[in-house]
């Protein structure tokens, strides 16, 4: 391992979130971030998913520290589940470091060190020396990651996109991105997501206009879903409703929780009598309201999506107008447009992007991944925060601004990249992948299974009775069935299955204990087969053996 920089994504390549890399130089490890994504319709119960940790469990002792590149769910949602494996001290910018603490303490978690840095501080973890560098995304103190190690710098650039005039006016810090170029980049790690849109990203200030003709044209309440940790949009929409003479009731948990967060660090500023709670909005006149919700993904247990439902405080109706300030994340347009239909069921006028420039995207396009590349000349070039497609495609770019597609690796996670002054090459993979968490336990690949075939194909149940002395059979074997089919309706085939299933379970009545689980197999085999040729349908099978 002398003189090799190693280089291993354990999420975040090949996947849109769950961003976690690892850095290891001899006998230290750095991580970088350290995300989750959020299930899809084909994981039912699942509540969040992160990534497998365990080759970090097998060398905790090496982990110097964790540097975060900002606050998305998708770079610090594994946290808590990390810190719970292994202890390390974390650092990131102040406001990434609020919302680190506040998910930690929900989680119960203490002792561990979350050390805030600014642009421009360095930090030394063993023999890595990182320092922080200001960019620009939809969330306040992003950060890319300069990363000086024995042979050379590595540029990490975390989630960004060149606004020259960003709301918090402090524009992506482009001098320290050249200055590292100008002496020699061993390695950068770059945003991917975007790449597919050429040109460059809208600035924030440039929907601000958009703001502003919605409502002045709003005769009723305003709404405005949006990401709740994009406080720069929050703060724009919030003077714009101020200037129109409307008050702001900000609805959603983690809206409210990150407004309170942002206020505090002095990232907003809205004035106290400018904000009122829902309980209030009673005694003020539609047109002097403004609300900002969660929900612009179509999630079913956000503001959003309940006032569109009836199933909230403040139901949408007509003569409401709903901004919805985001585009959909890939894989939720289903669950965005039935929000949107719902909305115009109710009578509301509904301003999206496709109608409107209500959202800029935080990520990079083409002209600035270029931009990025061509400033900082990198020796190796590994594309990250992307789908297949995005990472071969920014690959693709690097090639056209000259880096040597042998030096460009397109990874997969858990995949080894090792780096030396000389060469570079993709080596053997580590334990990698994704554990999928409900409630406060990980979930087997075997469990989902069994969930999903409960959900398509539903149980059938057999019990079956047996006298604990004699070993005889009591009684007939009754027969349940969830979700399969309905028992009213199909008397005759549940009475065959209840006969076919006695006859096998006779064999009980002979049988020592020990050869009752062969037996209970058997009935499930041949109570399947036989369901399967009368129904075209494969339940699953669950024999209940009670002795009695």
């Amino acid at each position: 391992m002398r003189n090799k920089l190693r280089i291993i994504p354990l999420g975040g390549v090949g996947e849109i979130g769950k961003n976690m890399t690892v850095f290891e130089y001899g006998e230290d490890i750095l991580i970088v971030d350290c995300g989750l994504i959020f299930p899809d319709e084909a994981m039912p119960g699942i509540d969040v998913v992160i990534p497998d940790m365990t080759y970090l469990e097998q060398h905790a002792d090496r982990i110097r520290g964790m540097c975060i590149t900002h606050g998305h769910e998708d770079h610090i949602g594994a946290i808590p589940y990390a810190m719970e494996k292994f202890r390390c001290p974390i650092y990131g910018t102040r406001f990434t470091n609020a919302l680190i603490r506040h998910k930690l303490e929900e989680h119960h978690i203490s002792g561990v060190t979350v050390t805030d840095v600014a642009p421009k501080e360095t930090v030394k973890l063993g023999c890595f020396s990182v320092e922080f560098i200001k960019t620009g995304h939809s969330i306040a103190g992003a950060v890319a990651l300069a990363i000086r190690t024995p042979i050379g710098p590595v540029i990490h650039t975390g989630d960004f996109k060149i606004d020259l005039t960003p709301i918090d006016g402090e524009p992506i810090d482009i001098n320290r991105f050249a200055y590292y170029g100008s002496r020699g980049v061993l390695a950068l790690l770059s945003d991917s997501t975007n790449v597919e849109h050429a040109g460059y990203t809208q600035s924030e200030k440039e929907i601000g206009e958009t703001f502003d003709r919605c409502f002045d044209k709003a005769q009723g309440r305003v709404i405005v879903a949006s990401f709740a940790s994009n406080v720069y949009r929050l703060q724009q929409v919030a003077d714009v409703a101020i200037a129109h003479g409307r008050v702001v009731c900000f609805q959603g948990r983690s809206m409210e929780q990150i407004v309170k967060i942002a206020q505090e660090l002095g990232y907003m500023h809205i004035p106290a009598d400018k904000i009122v709670r829902v309980e209030q909005l009673k005694n003020i006149p539609d047109n002097m309201v403004c609300v900002m919700t969660t929900g612009s993904q179509g999630e079913p247990m956000s503001g959003l999506y309940r006032m569109a439902n009836d199933t909230h405080k403040l139901n949408v109706g007509a003569g409401d107008t709903v901004i919805i300030s985001a585009s959909a994340i890939p894989g939720n347009e289903r669950g965005v447009a039935r929000v949107i239909n719902a909305l115009y069921e109710k009578g509301a006028d509904v301003v999206y992007d496709r109608k409107a420039d209500v959202h800029v995207s935080g990520h990079a396009c083409a002209g600035e991944l270029k931009l990025m590349l061509g400033i900082t000349k990198p020796k190796y070039f590994i594309p990250v925060h992307g789908e297949a497609r995005h990472l071969k495609m920014h690959a693709d770019l690097a090639k056209e601004l000259g880096v040597s597609p042998e030096r460009t690796f397109v990874a997969h996670n858990g995949a080894v990249i090792e780096l030396t002054a000389r060469k570079g090459e993709m080596k053997e993979t580590v334990p990698a992948g994704s554990v999928m968490v409900d409630g406060l336990i990980g979930v087997e690949d075997v469990v989902l299974k069994d969930r999903k075939t409960l959900s398509v194909d539903g149980l059938v149940a057999a019990l079956v009775l047996l006298d604990a002395e004699t070993g005889r059979l009591l009684a007939p074997v009754e027969i349940y069935s969830r979700g399969f089919i309905s028992m009213k309706d199909n008397d005759t085939l549940i009475n065959r299955a209840s006969e076919l299933v006695y006859e096998q379970a006779k064999r009980f009545e002979s049988a020592d204990k020990g050869e009752y689980a062969a037996i209970k197999n058997s009935v499930k085999s041949k109570l399947k087969s036989f369901l399967y040729s009368e129904t075209g349908r494969t339940p699953m099978i669950l024999p209940i053996v009670i002795e009695v």
